[in-house]
């Protein structure tokens, strides 16, 4: 009775997960769209619903005008044009709340049922907590672009707000794995999940980079490969007034370290998938362990072309897809660190 309640809180997480991987899409849709700033307030409840007559969109326009975005790029908008990007920062603030319904309302029917026992309770408050700060998380990244003169939101504030939802989605995944992976399909190899640690530490700097990447627009700083612009390393991405600002804020020194990092993950995981490949394990282990390696190289490939396609018309559609793959990557280095999290050997 227990694996089967285990079962069907793991079904429901696992919705909640891919909810979550679709909203952190959707908010990439949202920035390359230049959607994010065109709802000037936070209104949890009341923003639910959108602009409902010809007066409240002129009145939502009207605000939009006063930021800077509109003032230094969109200055040519109509309303129709506010409309599109208004609906896009909507949708994704919409399927927000619509998570949040999925989670709470089978959280209580399941506490009802007692298909929650005492040992989840903990990690299901931990979930929600997490579920509230990206909330509030959100509003702090938009905030950045609203009443100050910044074009877009702040990419620091957009890495944190990324960050923050993958750190949600892998406690879900987690939660899942741990809920129906039995130990004894788990394998004892240290040195392996020492590696897979450091993987996953230098992916996560890989992921904020990304984010630097995208809310910066350091694309735009250089659409060459295998060089930056004719170089291996740009003379000036690294200026002599301020090395951390230089590498959080300058273009060319954003696109050096994600590119150097992407190449230091394909590397990592190639000695990491030959470790994994002496491993003894079972048939969980045996299907996941590839994952990775499959996945980094989708991943360096995607993130070649949507460099080289950055000014075309397939940006879009490249740059969401890196996303998504990177996520996957993320995931599966996750599964992998699961998998090999038995305590000792048998």
């Amino acid at each position: 009775m227990q694996q089967q309640n285990n079962k069907a809180v793991a079904t429901w997480l696992l919705v909640g997960a891919v909810m979550i991987v679709i909203q952190v899409l959707l908010g990439g849709l949202t920035r390359l769209t230049d959607s994010g700033l065109s709802i000037t307030e936070w209104q949890p409840l009341l923003g639910s619903i959108p602009p409902l007559n010809n007066t409240q969109w002129q009145e939502a326009f009207d605000k939009y005008k006063e930021l800077a975005q509109f003032k230094s790029i969109h200055s040519y908008f109509t309303l129709s044009d506010f409309k599109f990007i208004y609906l896009w920062e909507w949708f994704h603030r919409i399927w927000a709340r619509l998570m949040g319904v999925v989670f709470v309302i089978p959280f209580v029917y399941f506490i009802y049922k007692k298909w929650i026992n005492k040992t989840m309770l903990t990690p299901m408050i931990i979930l929600f907590l997490l579920g509230g700060l990206q909330g509030f998380v959100g509003w702090f990244m938009v905030k950045s672009g609203v009443g100050t003169d910044l074009i877009f939101v702040d990419h620091t504030r957009l890495a944190i707000h990324f960050i923050a939802a993958l750190i949600l989605l892998i406690y879900v995944i987690w939660f899942v794995l741990k809920l129906i992976i039995p130990v004894n399909e788990l394998v004892y190899a240290p040195t392996a999940k020492s590696m897979n640690i450091i993987i996953i530490v230098v992916l996560t700097f890989q992921l904020i980079y990304g984010a630097f990447m995208a809310g910066s627009r350091a694309a735009y700083a250089a659409v060459t490969w295998p060089s930056i612009n004719g170089y291996f390393a740009p003379p000036l991405m690294i200026t002599k007034e301020n090395f951390w600002s230089d590498i959080i804020n300058n273009l060319l020194a954003i696109q050096f370290i994600h590119r150097g990092l992407a190449y230091i993950l394909l590397i990592l995981i190639i000695v990491f998938t030959f470790q994994l490949k002496k491993i003894k394990g079972n048939k969980f282990f045996h299907t996941t362990r590839y994952w990775s390696l499959y996945l980094v190289i989708v991943q360096v490939v995607l993130g070649i072309f949507t460099i080289l396609k950055y000014t075309s018309t397939y940006k879009l559609i490249l740059s969401i897809t890196h996303q998504f793959v990177g996520m996957l990557l993320l995931i599966s280095l996750f599964i992998t660190l699961f998998s090999l999290s038995k305590k000792e050997r048998a």
